[in-house]
């Protein structure tokens, strides 16, 4: 299966568990981190993603892309993908909702998307730039998720899952992280139709506001 064939197929089946009332089971997993970019006049311009998917997802969109068969994969090599995953998440609204002042902003298209392999999982890089830079004060949130649970975001550990890059000093970070999928929550949302998207609860939401003096 060629590169383009695999992404295409999986963007298909996303659409579809995103066009479905009911909740679907999850099928890419994502441990993310996520960096706040503020500009020199103090105003937040974008977010920096990391996301680094789990060696299922990893071993199907991969396919085909080890062009010298050397056993490995290098960030050449993967460019292609990292740029038709970046030109794909809009239409999933770049999973990531960032709010200033309670009203959500708009994103620019992504920027500077690179992929590498970090052990046997793919990670992913890239810049979402603001349409429009805000000003911090009044506190600025940030949700990464996916309401369909076809893709399941968890972050990292630590205060690093969500940092702050040229934050103005003083700017304070409250992070509230994903709950883990346990068994009997897998099993329920594997139940097709018996639990829909807002019965979930923000407790499968990660989270984060910032607050500027």
């Amino acid at each position: 299966m060629t590169r383009a064939l695999g992404l295409k197929l999986f963007l298909a089946a996303l659409t579809m568990a995103l066009a479905s009332p009911a909740v679907a089971h999850p099928h890419v997993w994502v441990t993310a981190k996520a960096e706040i970019v503020f500009g020199s006049d103090g105003r937040v311009t974008g977010v920096r993603h990391h996301w680094v998917f789990d060696e299922a997802y990893t071993a199907y969109v991969t396919q085909g892309l080890d062009k010298d068969n050397d056993g490995k994969l290098i960030p050449e090599e993967l460019q292609g993908l990292a740029d038709e995953n970046a030109a794909s998440l809009n239409e999933f609204d770049y999973f990531t909702v960032l709010k200033a002042r309670g009203k959500p902003q708009a994103f620019d298209a992504p920027r500077e998307a690179r992929m590498s392999m970090d052990k046997t999982q793919v990670a992913m890089s890239f810049l979402l730039p603001l349409k429009a830079p805000v000003a911090p004060s009044g506190a600025v949130s940030i949700e990464i998720e996916d309401p369909t649970f076809f893709v399941y975001f968890s972050l990292t550990e630590g205060q690093a899952a969500i940092s702050l890059a040229n934050a103005p000093q003083g700017c304070l970070t409250s992070i509230a992280k994903a709950k883990p999928l346990d068994a009997t929550m897998q099993q329920i949302l594997q139940d097709e139709g018996a639990i829909q998207t807002q019965d979930i609860g923000i407790e499968y939401s990660n989270r984060a506001i910032i607050a500027c003096p």
